[in-house]
């Protein structure tokens, strides 16, 4: 669950400050790297980087995909001066913890990389262990051959694709990775594969086939949020449901997200998908309050209070 800033200035600003940060510049009147996209990418490409701008936090999913534009654009200039260029192979790791936003960047990803080209639809298929693994021989492979014809033209996002290597040699799990190997060699045009899930199991994942790691050559850690950026994601997906979080409310789910974070006993914590719950359940209480106390003026409606959160 990705919320995109209050402040589409001030966000921009934030990641502009980073790039500078990132990309050398030889005198002051350098353009930015906004700067420079603004100044050769369709319209429609430039709402796609607008709407990644817009994401909070993800400073190294950002980085990349500005990483691959600059490498497909100098390419292209390479070629027009019959220069060398190398094949680019786009299939990627996802690591981090649920909530981080891997699925929601994986389906942006997409829609840019078809504007840049890349893929011709862009679309995003979703699968998991169960939508891979068959019941008997030869049903995995089919299963698998299936789903990257169905993704063919956009991207095959894999979700905790380690759960593949579990339960052993005689596994079915095993079977759909060595398809699934096959499957980006043979299909090396008009698709790409995202394998994505916790870093040490991916880690671990990446070892189980010798032909896994040359293969998915673009890694990207999703951090965890920071206690203000789940902060500024709650105050926002209040506001986009017409509530505002009182300053008490908001005291009351800071509390909660340091207890979380600092409990050593607190596993696999789920980032925004924590602060929707928290954002759901305290909608629920507060219709019981109203309803209970026959308050309905429109900023008791709006209003969501420290007692409405049960944290």
């Amino acid at each position: 669950m990705i919320f995109e800033s209050s402040s589409a200035t001030s966000t921009a600003n934030r990641i502009q400050v980073v790039f500078k940060r990132e990309m050398p510049q030889t005198t002051s009147t350098s353009p930015t790297l906004q700067e420079s996209i603004s100044a050769s990418a369709s319209t429609e490409l430039q709402n796609l980087f607008d709407e990644l701008e817009g994401l909070i936090g993800l400073q190294e999913a950002k980085k990349t995909i500005y990483e691959i534009y600059a490498l497909l654009k100098i390419n292209k200039e390479r070629e027009r001066q019959n220069l060398k260029t190398e094949k680019q192979v786009f299939h990627m790791v996802f690591k981090g913890n649920p909530g981080t936003g891997k699925t929601t960047v994986a389906r942006i990803f997409g829609k840019i990389l078809r504007e840049m080209g890349i893929l011709s639809k862009g679309h995003l298929t979703e699968v998991e262990r169960a939508d891979l693994v068959g019941e008997f021989i030869g049903h995995t492979a089919q299963k698998t051959r299936d789903l990257v014809k169905k993704a063919m033209g956009g991207i095959l996002f894999i979700d905790e694709a380690y759960s593949l290597a579990r339960g052993g040699e005689k596994d079915f799990g095993k079977e759909a990775v060595d398809c699934l190997t096959k499957a980006l060699e043979d299909s090396n045009k008009d698709f790409i594969c995202i394998i994505a899930g916790y870093t040490d199991e991916m880690d671990s994942f990446l070892e189980l086939n010798p032909g896994l790691p040359s293969r998915f050559p673009i890694h990207i850690n999703f951090a965890d949020y920071t206690v203000d950026e789940l902060l500024e994601i709650a105050n926002l997906m209040a506001k986009n449901k017409d509530f505002e979080l009182t300053r008490g409310a908001v005291e009351k789910i800071r509390r909660s997200i340091m207890g979380i974070i600092t409990d050593p006993f607190q596993m696999n914590f789920s980032n925004a998908r924590y602060i929707r719950n928290c954002i759901e359940k305290a909608i629920r209480v507060q219709a019981i309050r109203l309803l209970r106390n026959n308050e309905f003026r429109r900023e008791d409606l709006m209003k969501l209070k420290p007692e409405d959160f049960s944290l």
